[in-house]
């Protein structure tokens, strides 16, 4: 009787005894262990790096459109819908959907206040003619006009296992006009492109 509660009590230890001792499995269960954090790095790593390339083309898209105005001396209508709608292409092959894009004319009295001359938008509202602006420091000088471009991208993560929900990626870029001291844009904004 003693002999079989031993042997029933020792079976357990060398039970653990042999699995201490048994390296076959081991791999595996770290594996197992590790591939949860391993999947949330990689796709985390390719939900973050398509984010930022989106914010690269936003980037883009924006300095596009402030360097487009800064060429011309006048924009038309028709101008004006060409130089809105190039974004569209900068920001190809991620789809122009939702997104908003603004140009607009600052400029600045001889005391360095600043107001919308003309601004014209597709997909987001264009600035207020003749309201007040705000400058980066870096750029507020008295008595210049600039050009803005804005462009605002809804970014919605193909996978959202690590980055969820829509993150609004907002890039805004300033350009002198390049060929006049001001580029003579729409009269109101009943003149901008609809579409």
């Amino acid at each position: 009787m003693a002999k079989a509660l031993s042997s029933r009590l020792s079976s357990p230890l060398q039970t653990c005894l042999r699995l201490a001792r048994d390296c076959a499995a081991v791999s595996a269960v770290e594996f197992a262990l590790l591939l949860p954090l391993m999947l949330t790095f990689y796709i985390g790593g390719v939900e973050i790096g398509d984010g930022l390339a989106v914010q690269f083309r936003t980037t883009l898209a924006a300095r596009t459109v402030a360097d487009l105005a800064s060429r011309y001396t006048t924009i038309d209508t028709t101008t004006m819908s060409s130089i809105l709608n190039a974004a569209s292409t900068v920001i190809a092959p991620y789809s122009p959907t939702g997104m908003g894009v603004i140009v607009s004319e600052v400029s600045t009295d001889s005391h360095g206040a600043a107001t919308i001359t003309w601004s014209c938008a597709l997909g987001a509202t264009a600035h207020t003619f003749g309201s007040s602006a705000t400058l980066p420091n870096n750029l507020n000088a008295n008595s210049i006009s600039i050009l803005w471009g804005e462009v605002r991208y809804p970014f919605n993560p193909q996978i959202g296992y690590v980055l969820t929900g829509n993150i609004n990626i907002y890039q805004q870029m300033f350009f002198y006009p390049r060929l006049a001291s001001s580029v003579t844009g729409p009269a109101s904004s009943g003149a901008c492109p609809t579409s």
